[in-house]
């Protein structure tokens, strides 16, 4: 895949004016030619918006909570993103979230992204390095590409070509879970996604003011998440482990 068709995306919430640096630090330090997404704003978002594209209990495992406003916006903005890599007619983009900085690792993982891209279609470089197993597929260095069973959370980083971004397209123009867990789901989108480790990214969103997502919640909804949460998860291992 030759780089000059590649570009990235940045993925910025035009009134979190706290981050603003930090895209146009990314957009200098990026190896290829950067554009910013202006991301989907749930303060703006219609209920007639949210209603026709989230679908609660659409596929299994069913997902266990309902999702926020917040979450909503974040996927369709990662769905924005998605049509930009097909309307471009790129052969892949780097899809990152503007709560992002790159480490030293970042010029290898990178390179070890673009060169297996077409073997996994969305190859994640996971801020955490040690949250994913899988069978190596590449090794270079202290680099390596593993194919994750499960897929990790996070959707902060990570390389997608267009057949990939099609194939997201189509299976998300209803969703019922947030756009991370989503992505897990190989046994609905049809691609098996690579993981690179160490990813060459971290997650600075405490540095820049706080995650744009969270929301208050009762005492009594927060235990309830703790109590399902591992259940779900348990069920996305028994469904990747099927589907692999």
């Amino acid at each position: 895949m030759q780089q000059q068709h590649i570009k990235a995306f940045i993925i910025h919430l035009e009134r979190a004016t706290e981050r603003r640096a930090q895209v146009s630090e990314l957009v200098s330090q990026l190896p290829v030619p950067a554009e910013i997404i202006t991301a989907i704003d749930a303060k703006q978002l219609r209920d007639a918006d949210v209603t026709q594209a989230y679908q609660p209990r659409l596929h299994k495992p069913y997902y266990p909570f309902r999702l926020s406003r917040n979450e909503v916006a974040c996927f369709l903005s990662h769905r924005k993103t998605w049509q930009a890599i097909v309307d471009q007619n790129l052969d892949a983009a780097l899809v990152l979230e503007d709560d992002v900085a790159l480490t030293e690792d970042f010029p290898a993982a990178f390179s070890a992204a673009v060169s297996v891209a077409a073997q996994g279609g969305l190859v994640r470089l996971p801020f955490r390095s040690d949250r994913e197993t899988g069978a190596v597929v590449l090794e270079s260095g202290t680099t390596k590409v593993i194919r994750p069973v499960p897929v990790g959370l996070g959707m902060v980083a990570q390389l997608i070509t267009r057949n990939a971004a099609q194939a997201l397209l189509k299976a998300t123009e209803q969703f019922d879970r947030p756009v991370d867990t989503f992505a897990q789901m190989s046994w609905v989108t049809e691609l098996k996604p690579l993981s690179v480790v160490p990813g060459g990214v971290q997650e600075i969103s405490a540095n820049l003011g706080g995650s744009t997502l969270k929301q208050p919640r009762s005492l009594a909804h927060k235990l309830h998440r703790e109590l399902m949460r591992p259940l779900y998860r348990h069920s996305v291992k028994i469904y990747s482990r099927k589907s692999g």
